[in-house]
């Protein structure tokens, strides 16, 4: 069996009829700033179903934008084939966006997904300036970004991001 996608709308309304649960794929630091209150946490990084009742159920997995929940389906869907998995389309952005309700809390920490743009964009930088005061050999050093930025785009991994989800202020 595959999972399926479903909209905000459709999933809120599978939720309020005690026939499906959802699980957020996202890190924990991810999940404190903005959460949805039906939701059990299960990172991707250590994804099971662990202590979450699926018996009859529809799970829903959800993360920040959707690509993230796509990994887990597909992971899921090998190890429980008997179950029914659907991807929530758009993530937490589109449920907020729908107008369903989440919980938000201020933190001092930028999202995942931000931290690896600002350590990219300052390796880039530092790269080009050293290349250009101290040696032009430092230029690699924004071609290795480069390159992992295209590797990311094209294989849907970004290492970085990994490294960066298992760092102390992520947990």
């Amino acid at each position: 069996m595959s999972y399926q996608s479903i909209n905000s709308v459709d999933a809120e309304q599978l939720l309020a009829n005690n026939e499906a649960v959802l699980i957020d794929v996202r890190e924990p630091a991810e999940h404190r700033q903005a959460n949805i209150t039906q939701a059990h946490l299960k990172p991707l990084s250590n994804l099971n179903l662990d202590g979450i009742d699926t018996a009859n159920k529809k799970v829903i997995i959800h993360c920040q934008k959707g690509m993230r929940g796509q990994k887990a389906c597909q992971t899921l869907v090998e190890q429980h084939p008997d179950t029914a998995f659907y991807n929530l389309e758009g993530g937490i952005i589109a449920w907020e966006t729908a107008g369903m309700a989440i919980n938000k809390t201020k933190s001092a920490f930028l999202p995942l997904d931000r931290q690896v743009q600002l350590t990219i964009g300052t390796g880039v930088l530092t790269g080009v300036i050293l290349s250009q005061t101290i040696n032009p050999n430092f230029i690699w050093l924004s071609g290795f970004f480069g390159a992992g930025m295209m590797f990311a785009g094209i294989s849907g991994f970004c290492g970085l991001g990994r490294l960066m989800a298992i760092m102390p202020w992520n947990k």
